[in-house]
């Protein structure tokens, strides 16, 4: 069973319209906290760090 955690952006108000993430050695798991019954996106780790590596570098300072 996967445990599923909120983002540390989540705050007040709309701290429950966001994405959940679940990790295993094997796959990086993501859905919707509002519909947590609904499908999920699952991405192998490594191209998943590349991604939030690659979103991290282009976000402004």
């Amino acid at each position: 069973m996967d445990t599923w955690r909120k983002s540390s952006y989540s705050g007040p108000g709309d701290g429950d319209s966001c994405v959940e993430i679940a990790n295993s050695p094997t796959r990086i798991s993501i859905r919707d906290s509002k519909d947590p019954t609904a499908a999920t996106l699952d991405f192998p780790p490594a191209p998943f760090t590349r991604f939030l590596d690659a979103l991290k570098d282009s976000s402004p300072a």
